[in-house]
């Protein structure tokens, strides 16, 4: 029942938000705030079950033998809830703060919350039908949050998001209707549901992974089908972070690991010889997004590029097809998360606080908002996997698990993405701190209380979580034996 509260909750706190007038900030979001406060507190309860070794489960309808509406909260799941549920707090707290003088604020957080009871569907999902409705409730939810700000530009990149988030739908479909042909089950479950049919339909196994992976691969932002990510920083900054960091480009990443660990199973793909195929496009994606990044001059399109990169890390150690690259990809959806979102969240404080979006207009803001570049300096810390910030310890992982696959050309693809990502966020933060310019006096002027405190905890919990392996390193340890 859990699982199924933390999913109804959200949605009906977001239909009694439609009943709150545009002008009563002062019901609507403490009221917001206090959701995702409950929301996430049935979910450290579910991971705490989990934890525990107990796999929690509830169906909500039968259709069919085979096709139920169903949750269930296996520990890949858990891992997910929890990381998004946590996040979001900060998310609807920081958006108090940004959404103060924005139009729209009602219809705002409203969608906001349908988003988060539907990322916990996505979370929650026992197999791949309910996974697949909750994917798409994810689309339709969030596309009025990246409109939100009504201009052309916004509507364009609305209509680019719908296009490709359907297409990458129908490929996920049609996966599906073949996996329940040659199967008879689209259930999850440890070693996958497909080694009875690898011997007897190889090819038709390879072609169906491959439709999985592109279809999900396009809310992963897997080059060539990314472009609508970059398209959508037109949305509001809490709308950037929730793509980015919590739940949409996650929800594709954790539909692949879904595919890859609960469908086919790592026996499978071994057999199938189908991880060096994903191996391959995602190390692709990630130097190729990074050298696109250092391009970038507009800050958040630079983030928007650079999570396009670290979004390849964890399908790369799904990938390699070993317990450690897999425990690298698992820690990495937790630290990529932490330090996306107080990325994200710097850049909109600048907005707000400033006015300026662009990397060549903020020389010396570092006198004038201290916490938040030197947050901001934190989360590029960590995305270069420099210690003691926690990004370091997921590539760690990764790079050994390149070396135990036998694949070494994985350690200098990422070796070389590092460098890349210290080229391109480093100078940002010299710049902030050491060049003259439109913010010389230190006048210390910084955002919104709201908006400064996650940016501020999230960035100390980014070196906590960096130095203190324990708080997520064995829970994700767990992850791994369990998928393996």
């Amino acid at each position: 029942m859990l699982p199924f509260l933390a999913i109804l909750i959200p949605l009906l706190g977001a239909v009694i938000l439609v009943f709150i007038p545009e002008q009563r900030d002062n019901l609507r979001n403490p009221f917001a705030f206090a959701i995702s406060l409950v929301t996430a507190f049935l979910v450290v309860l579910v991971l705490q079950m989990v934890i525990e070794g107990y796999i929690v489960t509830y169906t909500i309808i039968e259709i069919l033998p085979g096709l139920e509406f169903t949750l269930r909260v296996d520990p890949l799941g858990a891992l997910f809830g929890g990381a998004a549920s946590i996040l979001w707090v900060f998310s609807v707290l920081y958006s108090i703060g940004y959404m103060a003088h924005e139009h729209n604020r009602r219809r705002f957080f409203i969608f906001y919350m349908i988003s988060l009871g539907v990322t916990m569907g996505v979370a929650f999902a026992d197999n791949l039908f309910t996974l697949y409705l909750f994917y798409e409730m994810l689309t339709l939810a969030t596309y009025p949050l990246v409109i939100h700000e009504g201009h052309q530009e916004a509507q364009e990149a609305g209509v680019r998001y719908m296009i490709y988030s359907f297409l990458g739908a129908g490929l996920v479909l049609f996966s599906l209707l073949m996996t329940y042909g040659q199967v008879g089950s689209l259930a999850f479950a440890q070693g996958g549901i497909v080694g009875e049919v690898v011997e007897t339909a190889p090819m038709t196994l390879r072609i169906v992974f491959i439709t999985y992976i592109l279809g999900f691969g396009v809310k992963a932002a897997i080059m060539p089908l990314h472009s609508w990510l970059p398209s959508a920083m037109a949305a509001p900054t809490p709308v950037s972070a929730l793509l980015h960091a919590v739940a949409v480009v996650k929800s594709g990443v954790f539909g692949i690991l879904r595919v890859m660990y609960s469908v086919y199973g790592s026996s499978a793909m071994i057999e199938l010889n189908v991880g060096i195929i994903v191996a391959v496009l995602v190390s692709f994606t990630i130097l190729v997004a990074s050298i696109i990044a250092m391009r970038q001059d507009v800050l958040k399109r630079r983030l928007a590029y650079s999570t396009i990169g670290q979004l390849g890390y964890i399908t790369l150690g799904a990938a390699l097809l070993t317990p450690i690259g897999l425990g690298g990809g698992l820690l990495h959806i937790i630290n990529h998360a932490l330090l996306k979102i107080t990325l994200f969240f710097c850049a909109g404080a600048i907005a707000t606080a400033t006015g300026k979006k662009k990397i060549s207009e903020l020389n010396g803001i570092g006198r004038r908002m201290p916490i938040t570049m030197l947050a901001f300096a934190v989360g590029s810390i960590g995305m270069v996997g420099i210690l003691p910030v926690n990004g370091f310890i997921s590539k760690w992982y990764l790079m050994w698990g390149s070396l135990e696959a036998g694949t070494p050309i994985f350690l200098v693809i990422l070796v070389s993405s590092a460098l890349l990502n210290a080229v391109y966020f480093f100078p940002i933060v010299t710049a902030a701190f050491f060049k003259k310019g439109d913010f010389e006096p230190p006048q210390g002027i910084e955002a919104p209380l709201s908006m400064i405190l996650p940016i501020a905890v999230l960035a100390i919990t980014c070196i906590v979580v960096g130095i203190r392996l324990e708080l997520t390193l064995p829970f994700v340890e767990g992850v791994v034996s369990y998928l393996w």
